[in-house]
């Protein structure tokens, strides 16, 4: 084990908007002799690049970055410019998405831990990227990244679907996403509810799902929104 000296020369980083489970980690990580230091994450104005400028200039050997920082968005896009810098990025995250994980990896992360997972989890591995010993067992590393690669050919294959929509039922389906029913999107666009309903049938059609619920699913998955004129 590490002498509490070396420790102290191991800066740690965390960026994380949950005050309590960074208050936790703050405090494990200074018991056992880590230069810790917290990123503040702004509340009403700033940027992820803001927050990576913050970052590297703190000059740290690992973060401990969460995905989710609320209204900054996707901290996944951090991974690679810290990676890229040369820091240790290890993913904290409440996230299940084992694809996303794998996304992470693809990112540049040297490992993902769940904040389901005992503290001592995230100790560990903070111990052992500051004795320079590998963090992630070869075999679930390839098979995340084997997740995150299907997942992404199944969103591709889904964005060709909703590609071959026409205009009306790109809004059609726009207006199943938030909530309409057909009744109400009949009477927006002033037509018939049979109307609606076959354009709702081409639609399923189209995206080769069986009920509007999969279609609305399926946009969902993906990301997908209607561009407002």
């Amino acid at each position: 084990m590490a002498a509490s000296g070396t420790r102290s020369a191991v800066r740690v980083l965390i960026v994380e908007d949950h005050t309590l489970f960074a208050d936790s980690l703050d405090l494990s990580l200074s018991m056992e002799g880590y230069d810790v230091r917290r990123v503040a994450l702004p509340d009403d104005h700033g940027s992820l690049a803001a927050v990576l400028s913050t970052v590297l200039a703190a000059h740290p050997r690992i973060v401990l970055l969460d995905l989710d920082l609320g209204r900054l968005g996707d901290g996944s896009r951090l991974i690679g410019p810290l990676a890229k810098a040369g820091v240790n990025v290890v993913v904290v995250t409440s996230s299940p998405d084992r694809a996303r994980w794998g996304e992470c990896l693809r990112l540049g992360a040297r490992k993902v831990v769940t904040k389901a997972q005992p503290l001592n989890e995230i100790l560990s591995t903070v111990r052992r990227l500051s004795q320079g010993f590998p963090v992630m067992d070869v075999a679930e590393r390839e098979q995340l990244l084997q997740l995150w690669h299907e997942q992404r050919g199944e969103k591709q294959e889904a964005r060709e679907r909703l590609e071959r929509l026409t205009r009306r039922e790109r809004e059609v389906l726009a207006f199943l996403v938030r909530g309409k029913t057909v009744r109400e999107i009949a009477a927006h666009g002033v037509v018939s509810e049979a109307t609606v309903r076959t354009q709702v049938k081409a639609i399923l059609a189209k995206l080769e799902v069986s009920s509007q619920l999969a279609a609305v699913g399926l946009a969902y998955h993906v990301g997908w929104s209607f561009p407002q004129d």
